[in-house]
């Protein structure tokens, strides 16, 4: 046993690590889509999900991109999930020709709710974890239930003690 926080087995992704596993994640997705193969549309939920959506736009060259806000997290405390902002009906619909992308699935408390509002959407995470994996339909990496991933998006260059030993 050890005396270490579970967000202290991190795994640290940078800046080119997250453009490469989602173009992985858009050549996954390449031809799947429903109408001969395209995708209709992309729904990222923000905000992990934006730099991934981002790029598996521009990947498979899909110029319809919209967002849900849903928070499901204070810090790294996880909470119930709230929708604070949902994409253009008109265009999700029922989630027919949809792709949901985010960041990461961890319980997958997030997805519930998405894949309540749009049922027939393909919902697609860059990374996932155990107990949040059967809410995707595609991802690239698994990790461990206990490993905190740091996202480029929410860290700086420091060192970082060892995870065992002190050198």
């Amino acid at each position: 046993m050890t005396d270490k926080l579970p967000h202290e087995k991190g795994f640290h992704i940078s800046w080119d690590q997250i453009h490469r596993d989602s173009r992985a994640l858009a050549w996954r997705l390449d031809g799947k889509g429903p109408d001969d193969g395209a995708w209709k549309a992309i729904i990222a939920i923000t905000r992990g999900g934006m730099a991934p959506a981002m790029i598996v736009a521009r990947e498979l060259d899909i110029r319809t991109v919209d967002t849900i806000s849903i928070k499901s997290y204070d810090h790294q405390q996880q909470s119930e999930a709230v929708v604070l902002k949902s994409p253009d009906l008109e265009i999700a619909g029922d989630g027919e020709g949809i792709l949901i992308i985010d960041d990461l699935v961890d319980t997958g408390k997030t997805l519930e709710v998405v894949r309540e509002m749009f049922p027939k959407a393909h919902i697609a995470t860059v990374y996932a974890k155990p107990k949040g994996r059967p809410m995707v339909e595609t991802f690239i990496t698994e990790v461990s239930q206990d490993t905190w991933i740091f996202f480029p998006w929410d860290m700086a260059l420091q060192y970082v003690e060892p995870y065992r030993g002190t050198d």
